[in-house]
């Protein structure tokens, strides 16, 4: 095999593997300071939908609190009657590493902590209008003491001038939540609100996801998805009447992402809403979520409610296909960033989770993925390894005819392509499989970088996460020596796994310069790249690694064997000749 193809193959797969964090770095924003926030009440909006959005400070709670618990299969936390809010929620079965004592995985956390994330929802009244509605200060009442599957909860709060509200709350065996506000209007007067629901973050994380996975406000209304910015929102918006981002619609969702954890609102799929992305200075606080577009009325002696879901969770991508069918929300799945490809990313994930379901592995999921794809690719690959053989053969008439044209390279290209022709070779024949499969490159790329599914999935050995780089290190003797010389030069990391690949991938360049007459200052420049991506590839995932160590091993074997038979393809006719 020609060396400059495996060349080609080699920095199209370093350019899919390290192009978007080597030649575009983000930058990491630092966590803002959270002042204390003081105890206020949200102003009540202009009259019409566009001023319903859901803008205004979120405050901290100033009396005490009363909590009730949440104890369901995969979250438990608590309730906090003082505002109302969901505010303390840990995920049962996600872990912060992969330490057996590691703490649970917490997504949302009250006002006032070091990393405050909580949901809250309410009503707002019409402007002209004095109504006493509930706020963060208010400390509403409950029927019982543990939100689970099965017992929801009922909040109850009079305003003491004949409004009363009730807010029921009921959790599924996943992670999402039910919410129904209601309103029993006792004043003999007509009264008119907006409810909301909002996501809030009460400081600036750091993005993990680079380029690669979006982190921060997302949202889809009227079947658009709108990816917005922390530094947009702090930045475009001029609180409290301007916001960043708002759009009315109906339907839809939003909320604040991370790489793997959502935190979203989802109203009601029939009513029209306000969606909107907001940031409040004086507090730190980013907002994301919905104000019902058309208010509701309540007529006295009436009673007027109001449904909406909350999700709080991991990013599982089925998990997220069941809550888009069955509570019909728009593109939900798109909570997780499969990118711009993901009619490609999308399949292949689907591919690999149904290997690990029925091999119990994504190690083995994505060693078996790697046959299906050379299985696939093997008639390309043929196509290409007889045009390089073909090559390879016309080497030493292109060579003559370089010599004998040196002076006019217009002729002698000609002539090299007349050549080529006249042996029905191509010239691009060689390259179309590496361009047809650095898309599946990609593919797996994004899906081990971002899927929550291949998070911390074990694999033989040492390595117990796929997605992160292989733990180990050469330059520590592999953990003997008690210190990692990577905390001081990120460049002085290089495990196991990535050895291997550098050794596979040396393997590849013998067997190829066995079949081409490479010249021998060339054979030595070349000896260099497998050291080189060696380092590359010790930055990346290790799900990867292994899949390029297992895919550049069953490529020796495919050349071994397709240019064995090329080879003795062409001794047939001479050894008939002899004879």
């Amino acid at each position: 095999m020609d060396i400059r193809r495996v060349i080609l193959a080699t920095v199209l797969s370093a350019f899919v593997l390290i192009g978007f964090d080597y030649f575009f770095p983000q930058s990491q924003p630092s966590p803002t300071p959270q002042a204390s926030l003081s105890a206020q009440t949200n102003p009540a909006p202009a009259a019409g939908p566009a001023a319903a959005a859901p803008v205004g400070p979120a405050p901290v709670v100033d009396g005490p609190e009363a909590r009730l618990a949440i104890n369901a299969p995969s979250v438990q936390g608590t309730i906090n009657l003082r505002g109302a809010r969901l505010d303390d929620l840990v995920l049962k079965h996600y872990r912060e590493t992969v330490q057996p004592n590691s703490p649970d995985v917490r997504v949302l956390s009250p006002a006032g902590t070091p990393h405050p994330d909580y949901v809250d929802f309410g009503w707002r009244a019409a402007a002209g209008t004095q109504v006493r509605l509930p706020d963060a200060q208010t400390l509403w009442t409950a029927t019982g003491t543990t939100l689970d599957v099965g017992h929801p909860l009922t909040l109850n709060w009079d305003n003491g001038q004949g409004l009363t509200f009730e807010l029921r709350l009921a959790v599924d065996d996943d992670f999402m939540f039910t919410v129904t506000q209601q309103v029993h209007n006792a004043t003999g007067q007509p009264v008119v609100l907006y409810p909301f629901y909002r996501v809030n973050r009460g400081y600036t994380p750091e993005e993990t996801g680079g380029m690669l996975v979006h982190e921060g406000p997302i949202s889809v209304v009227d079947d658009r998805l709108n990816e917005g910015s922390y530094k947009a929102m702090r930045t475009s918006g001029v609180p409290p009447e301007d916001v960043s981002w708002s759009h009315q619609g109906k339907g839809g969702w939003a909320g604040i992402t991370d790489k793997y954890w959502l935190m979203a609102v989802v109203p009601d799929q029939s009513s029209s809403v306000v969606g909107a992305y907001s940031w409040e200075p004086a507090h730190g606080v980013y907002q994301v979520g919905f104000t019902a577009a058309s208010p509701l009325q309540v007529d006295a002696g009436q009673t007027q409610s109001t449904e909406a879901h909350v999700f709080a969770g991991a990013k599982e991508v089925r998990l997220l296909d069941h809550y888009e069918q069955t509570l019909h929300i728009p593109m939900f799945w798109k909570a997780v960033d499969f990118g711009w490809l993901s009619f490609l990313t999308r399949p292949v994930f689907f591919v690999l989770d149904w290997l690990n379901e029925k091999l119990g592995s994504f190690g083995l999921a994505l060693l078996t993925f790697t046959v299906i794809v050379k299985v696939l690719f093997l008639p390309l690959t043929i196509k290409q390894m007889r045009m390089t053989w073909k090559m390879a053969r016309l080497k030493p008439q292109v060579d003559t005819l370089r010599a004998r044209h040196k002076d006019n390279p217009m002729v002698m290209q000609q002539q090299i392509m007349a050549l080529y022709r006249n042996e029905k070779v191509s010239m691009f024949g060689g390259f179309l499989p590496l361009l047809i499969q650095a898309p599946v490159f990609w593919c797996l790329y994004k899906d081990l970088y971002v899927t929550i599914e291949m998070r911390h999935a074990p694999f033989i050995g040492w390595i117990k996460d796929l997605s992160a780089p292989d733990p180990t290190n050469v330059f520590n003797l592999f953990g003997l020596i008690p210190f990692d010389p990577a905390h001081v030069l990120p460049f002085l990391a290089l495990g196991a796994w990535p050895i291997i690949y550098g050794a596979t991938l040396f393997l590849m360049q013998k067997i190829s310069a066995s079949s081409t007459n490479m010249d021998p200052a060339q054979q030595k420049v070349m000896a260099f790249i497998p050291l080189l991506f060696t380092f590359f590839m010790a930055h990346q995932p290790v799900g990867l690694v292994i899949y390029y160590c297992w895919s550049n091993i069953l490529t020796a074997l495919q050349q071994v064997l397709i240019i064995g038979r090329l080879k003795a393809a062409d001794a047939k006719p001479q050894l008939v000749k002899k004879v």
